[in-house]
């Protein structure tokens, strides 16, 4: 199991926070991870034990900077990966994006000799066909959006996570604990600026070019996701450019490895697999 390390440093006049661990098989391209809203590295710890690489946190997100003025588009996030990258030291990737860290795609797209692995595990779609969830929809309304993010306390978020889950159960503890610890108005702030900044139609246009992506790839689904239907799972393996698989994981949601933890190792053994096929 390797042993993860942080590092609080500065990128572009921001404070960056990411961790690393090395490759426990000796791999040389890292993995890298990219949380989505509203979660942190924090996502990828048992990830990173089994495969190494890195992981930071988003801006705006975890112990990355906030500051008001900070781009929080798609468009900003994927310049931010491709400065970390460049600050890190790192040229390829094998890449795992959840959530919103499908902005790692937006990347992908502009670099995919790049990329050697990808997995993409119920993120936001990049397609045409999709709608906005119910909470999206209301941090899409101005006004409205702020005074949701303004109630939101430990109670409330623990009761608006069980909606995530298949069975609707409780997340774990840590869990909670993880994502209230950092859900601040600078994080607020940049949810809210995300969503405003990401109709329907800039998701579907965004993703015109997921073709180009011509490396393996594994889409992994939690098909009791509440937020992003089963169906965009096919989607995604049939935009991109590669052989892709997929795995539909039923009684699980939106966040699958949590409630089937035998995820990690299936997925960090396609990680680490040096194969060209599926």
């Amino acid at each position: 199991m390797a042993s993860i390390s942080e590092h609080t440093d500065e990128l572009d006049g921001q404070p960056l926070f990411w961790r690393t661990a090395p490759s426990p098989s000796g791999r040389d391209t890292p993995v890298l991870y990219v949380h989505g809203v509203p979660t942190s590295s924090d996502d990828w710890v048992p990830f990173l034990e089994l495969t190494g690489g890195l992981a930071p946190d988003l801006p705006g997100f975890g112990r990355t900077g906030k500051r008001g003025d900070g781009d929080f588009t798609m468009a900003g996030y994927e310049r931010f990966i491709g400065r970390f990258l460049e600050h890190a030291g790192i040229d390829r990737v094998r890449l795992l994006v959840h959530d919103w860290g499908s902005v790692g795609l937006l990347w992908a797209m502009r670099n995919p000799e790049r990329v050697e692995r990808l997995v993409v595990m119920n993120a936001v779609p990049f397609l045409p066909g999709y709608r906005w969830h119910r909470a999206a929809r209301v941090w899409r309304t101005r006004g409205v959006g702020e005074l949701l993010m303004g109630a939101a306390n430990r109670t409330t978020l623990k009761l608006a996570l069980r909606e995530a889950r298949a069975d609707h159960g409780p997340m774990p503890r840590h869990v909670i604990d993880e994502i209230v610890a950092h859900f601040d108005p600078g994080t607020q702030r940049a949810i809210l600026r995300l969503y405003r900044s990401s109709p329907e139609d800039v998701l579907a246009a965004a993703g015109a070019d997921l073709g180009l992506v011509r490396c393996p790839a594994l889409v992994v689904w939690g098909d009791g996701d509440p937020y992003i239907g089963p169906a965009f799972a096919d989607a995604y393996a049939a935009a991109l450019g590669g052989p892709a698989a997929v795995r539909h994981v039923a009684g699980a949601g939106h966040w699958p490895w949590i409630e089937r933890p035998e995820l990690i190792g299936e997925i960090a053994a396609f990680l680490d697999d040096d194969g060209v096929g599926d």
